[in-house]
């Protein structure tokens, strides 16, 4: 079946390569060796640049040459929301009273950006079947309209510990990420671009 890839890339960050090795991820070879009946049509990667808080101020950097790797990937686009860092004033714990100062950060419109996209294309007749990287349950309302009003599949690629019942029972099927498929999809250390060759993070 023709195959599109919805890729929530903090969804997936945080759930499955957030302090591991694995943060090197091609996400083609990822696709390919987890459906290997489809032919993958397109991928989409949504994300934000993150702000880099001061503990950490290579993390802008580190992203910027992970996106570039992923931008080596012919069929691959990369469709950015936006991040926001703030002061806020949150409650204490129990038994302490009072309140604290906290720095919040959110990344904005990724799960608006992949809902459009993903019917957006089944309206096109883009795909048979979408293939969503994600545990976000917010993600059910688009799902069931891609489902019943365009008539298309729907699968979940789930990098969370535990899938979302609600969309393991409106999804045509979930496949759980595991570390093994995981440490199979890396890039090569080194890739080269029309700007030259660069390397993964030390880091990583």
């Amino acid at each position: 079946m023709k195959a599109s890839i919805y890729v929530d890339g903090f969804n997936l960050y945080y759930g499955a390569l957030k302090n591991t090795p694995f943060r090197w991820l091609d996400i083609v070879k990822l696709c390919r060796l987890m459906l290997p009946r489809d032919t993958i049509s397109q991928i989409k990667y949504f994300t934000a640049l993150v702000n880099p808080r001061p503990t950490d101020p290579d993390q802008l950097t580190r992203q910027q040459i992970y996106l570039r790797a992923l931008q080596t990937i012919p069929n691959l686009e990369i469709i950015y929301g936006h991040f926001l860092t703030h002061e806020i004033m949150m409650p204490l714990a129990p038994p302490k009273n009072g309140y604290v100062k906290v720095i919040k950060t959110e990344e904005k419109g990724s799960d608006v950006n992949l809902a459009l996209h993903l019917l957006s294309d089944g309206y096109k007749n883009a795909y048979d079947v979408a293939v969503i990287v994600s545990n976000d349950s917010d993600l059910l309302l688009p799902i069931q309209f891609a489902k019943k009003e365009l008539g298309k599949k729907i699968g979940i690629l789930n990098p969370q510990k535990h899938p979302s019942k609600v969309l393991i029972a409106n999804a045509d099927f979930v496949k759980n990420i595991r570390k093994g498929v995981l440490s199979k999809s890396l890039f090569p250390t080194s890739l080269t671009d029309s700007q030259g060759t660069f390397t993964k993070p030390v880091a990583w």
